[in-house]
């Protein structure tokens, strides 16, 4: 009786520790947004900004461009239009991922539609001196917003479904070196403001981590409806 108090009171704190650790994540973050939004628009700090696209020139060469494009793509609306779609398809297959489908297929949407509508209230102008033709405005970068979200998201997955601990870190480190990767191409390409890199990754965080938590007090709603013996719900949620 004994070890399975102790069992339980170790699981409650695990449960404790994570539940402190994400929700110092989103206030940082948060903290960060605010700090980051109030040196943008109020006091027209741009010292970080050009400083990054300073460094960039120093490294800036044909053969770094190319790579920087083909990085870049990785965060275009063609890749996160395609990549997410077949993602869910994949899903659908396999009984115990739907839930998960349905998470990459709201995330992904809510994500996109959040950052046009941040891009259309702060309306910043892109850089004027672009290494590739863009349009629209630059605050928040959708690139490392939207994509930031989705590998997120992947990582997530990955920590929730992959049981083999050197392939989840192993595929962790891999989708989080993507993120970062396209938010320094995006600087490197000069489509963007290093500003606006951070605040995609700030924003998306922040909304990764309200969206999983929503979507996760929707689940257990419906698992706790629909119990496991009811074929018209049970299934669909596993």
């Amino acid at each position: 009786m004994l070890k399975i108090v102790r069992t339980i009171w170790h699981l409650v704190a695990l449960l404790s520790a994570k539940f402190l650790l994400v929700g110092l994540l989103f206030l940082v973050s948060l903290f960060l947004l605010f700090h980051l939004i109030h040196d943008v628009f109020a006091d027209k700090d741009t010292g970080l900004d050009y400083m990054l696209f300073a460094l960039s020139d120093r490294i800036s060469s044909p053969a770094m461009t190319r790579t920087m494009r083909i990085i870049s793509f990785l965060g275009s609306v063609r890749y996160l239009i395609i990549v997410p779609a077949l993602l869910v398809l994949l899903f659908s297959f396999y009984r115990d991922m739907r839930w998960n489908g349905l998470r990459v297929l709201i995330i992904s949407f809510t994500t996109s539609m959040l950052n046009q509508l941040l891009k259309n209230y702060f309306e910043r102008p892109r850089p004027a001196f672009a290494l590739v033709d863009m349009s629209g405005f630059s605050f928040p970068s959708g690139h490392t917003m939207i994509g930031g979200v989705f590998h997120g998201l992947i990582i997530y997955i990955i920590w929730t479904t992959v049981e083999n601990k050197a392939w989840r870190w192993a595929l962790s480190l891999f989708f989080t070196l993507i993120v970062v990767l396209v938010g320094l191409s995006r600087i490197y390409l000069k489509v963007h403001y290093a500003t606006d890199v951070a605040a995609g990754y700030l924003i998306g965080l922040i909304w990764l981590i309200t969206s999983l938590y929503l979507l996760r007090q929707i689940e257990i709603f419906y698992v706790a409806r629909y119990k496991p013996g009811d074929n018209n719900m049970a299934g669909n949620l596993s």
